[in-house]
């Protein structure tokens, strides 16, 4: 991912995700949509948690492996860990996504479902299915809120008890969020990472505020902006605006890395084929067979100019065009295009007599 600006939008383990961005070649940026509020010390958990334990449910919905976690720890800071864990292995527990039953196990509890496609929606289905009429439902909801969980079972006949263990918050730095839009849309951001639906939403809200929604869109459309959600419930509020993000198998961080770095090796739209191998222009390299290539601003544009112009011919003028400064030189352009030679080989630029320079294609 050499020469690829990645924008984090993470608050939660956002250092985790940069570092393995950064490991494989691609410079990280962070502008966190959100920041998750922790609710260890939250009264109003603590109490609905000692009304569970005063009225065990008959089914309990966990829909986040970090919410479980913080759930517990809540309750251990008020001196209700034990019993609440008791409490929860009686009851039926309903896993959305193998996160949730992974914190379910090391909870040293077991999952009696798992929503395989880590939706809220599954579960629903699973439930009203089944009739929950006269049931106790206990459902643990992550920062987004109850997904319709709530109103649906309780219309069903269920005595809910909703559980909101940690809260999504404003952005720490509004301005750093404004400003990851801004380039997002005018092409300083290669792509964007989103392991949140909140989070997606929030950054699309802030794209909606500085007026650029419809040219982020626009480069997703056309493949320059990329957009990577950990899983389908974080895309949905992309699919929701017309962009269609890259999704892993699974919904994991190191899963989504993956899938962003093979979605890089292999986007051969924007791929040149030449003589000398694959030639691929990012915003800051230039990679030819696999290799950066050690160029200059300057080199990079003409290598950009010759690159967009696919085998065609580009003239001086064109070359003087995209160098700094306001030559009329044509011996500019020719050192410029020198230049470019010396580090990816004579081979790759052609000179057509009278009329300029193109790419030796394939």
């Amino acid at each position: 991912m050499a020469g690829c600006v990645v924008l984090v939008t993470a608050d939660r383990r956002s250092g985790e995700l940069a570092s393995a961005l950064a490991r494989r070649g691609a410079t990280v940026r962070h502008a966190p949509a959100l920041t998750i509020v922790p609710h260890e010390h939250d009264e109003e958990l603590v109490v609905a948690t000692k009304d569970l334990i005063a009225v065990p449910p008959d089914i309990v919905v966990v829909t986040t492996g970090i919410g479980l976690r913080g759930w517990i720890e809540a309750a251990d800071a008020a001196g209700h860990a034990d019993e609440l864990l008791e409490v929860l292995g009686r009851a039926r527990i309903v896993a959305r996504g193998p996160k949730a039953r992974g914190a379910i196990q090391a909870a040293g509890l077991t999952a009696d479902w798992v929503a395989e496609s880590e939706t809220s929606a599954e579960i629903l289905e699973l439930l009203l299915d089944e009739g929950v009429a006269g049931l106790r439902v206990a459902v643990q909801h992550h920062g987004a809120g109850a997904d319709g969980l709530d109103t649906e079972l309780a219309a069903a006949g269920a005595d809910v008890a909703s559980l909101v263990v940690y809260r999504w918050g404003p952005t720490p730095d509004p301005a750093a969020l404004a400003q990851s839009v801004r380039d997002a849309a005018s092409g300083d951001i290669d792509a964007v990472v989103f392991t949140s639906a909140p989070g997606a939403h929030a950054w699309l809200a802030a794209a909606d505020a500085e007026g650029v929604t419809d040219e982020v869109a626009a480069r997703c459309s056309s493949g320059c902006l990329v957009a990577a959600a950990v899983g389908p419930v974080t895309a949905q509020p992309l699919q929701d605006r017309g962009i269609e993000p890259i999704v892993p198998d699974r919904g994991r961080l190191g899963a989504l890395v993956r899938r962003l770095v093979h979605h890089y090796e292999m986007a051969q739209s924007s791929a040149v084929a030449t003589v000398a191998g694959q030639l691929q222009v990012r915003r800051t390299v230039a990679l030819l067979d696999g290799h950066v290539l050690p160029l200059s601003p300057s080199g990079l544009a003409v290598v950009r100019l010759l690159a967009d112009s696919a085998g065609e011919v580009v003239s001086r003028a064109d070359v003087l065009a995209v160098l700094p400064g306001d030559s009329t030189d044509p011996h500019a352009a020719e050192v410029a295009v020198g230049r470019v030679r010396d580090v990816a080989g004579r081979g790759l630029v052609q000179t057509v007599v009278k009329r300029g320079y193109r790419l030796a294609l394939a």
